[in-house]
């Protein structure tokens, strides 16, 4: 928590908004995006797909995986408090959404699905996009996938799968992820890994999200990796998350913005 804290007063020593920034690529996502406070019709499906899990004192038998598919920790949990704990904010969510209906992606991938707090958002985003998401625990997809159901998200493809053994089998010449949200493992080694073997599903107008970068050295480290690969043009740090891009025309630069 400490470390947190340093960051988080580093951050806003260091961050800026729309008014420092001269690339217009960026200035128009801040201002037509991550400060749009006009309110979205979907906003409510939002809040009522969270209050409905929250309302939902069922209990599962919630399962992590380590390396290889190793179960290293299985125990029975709340839904409503894992809806408390895990997942994304409503704010955040709001934000996802925009992202999500600014950039238009066809093709999305969420690494870690949790609840379907993100899947939601990202599904809603852009109706016509295909959303595949990805999930350790089978009674935790289960949960997402019924929500996802009730609230009419169609779109969102469900896979069970350990991360890093999913995407090892990925063939990339026939998938273009135009949107990755990286919400699935908040360390150093699993952040890298998933970023080396989704690379090849590159194109120019892809939009990655990291999750929780300055959750530890560790992911701030690994975060300092990613914006200095030679593939990185732009990036985006908001605290809680990192915004990667690869835009060739673009001149390679980082910005921190308050979000």
């Amino acid at each position: 928590m400490l470390f947190q804290i340093k960051s988080y007063l580093k951050f806003l020593w260091h961050s800026k908004n729309e008014h420092a920034v001269h690339s217009p690529f960026v200035f128009n996502l801040l201002t037509k995006c991550f400060y749009d406070k006009k309110q979205k019709q979907e906003y409510l499906i939002l809040r009522n797909y969270r209050k409905s899990l929250l309302e939902n004192k069922n209990f599962i038998e919630v399962t992590d995986f380590g390396a290889g598919s190793r179960v290293f920790k299985s125990n029975k949990r709340q839904i409503s408090k894992i809806a408390q704990t895990a997942g994304i904010s409503p704010k955040r969510a709001e934000l996802l959404f925009r992202v999500t209906r600014y950039f238009e992606p066809a093709n999305i991938l969420e690494i870690g699905t949790s609840l379907g707090l993100a899947t939601s958002a990202l599904a809603l985003g852009n109706v016509n996009a295909k959303v595949i998401t990805l999930e350790g625990c089978p009674q935790t997809a289960s949960v997402a996938k019924n929500q996802l159901h009730k609230f009419s998200c169609e779109n969102v493809e469900n896979i069970i799968s350990e991360f890093q053994q999913y995407l090892s089998n990925l063939k990339p010449e026939s998938l273009n992820f135009n949107l990755i949200y990286f919400d699935g493992n908040h360390s150093k080694k699993a952040t890298l890994a998933y970023f080396d073997l989704l690379l090849p599903t590159i194109d120019n107008d892809s939009v990655w999200i990291f999750d929780d970068i300055h959750w530890s050295a560790e992911m701030e480290e690994a975060w300092g990796i990613i914006k200095n690969h030679p593939k990185v043009t732009v990036t985006i740090d908001t605290f809680q998350w990192g915004f990667v891009f690869f835009r060739r025309e673009q001149e390679k630069e980082h910005f921190v913005i308050r979000a």
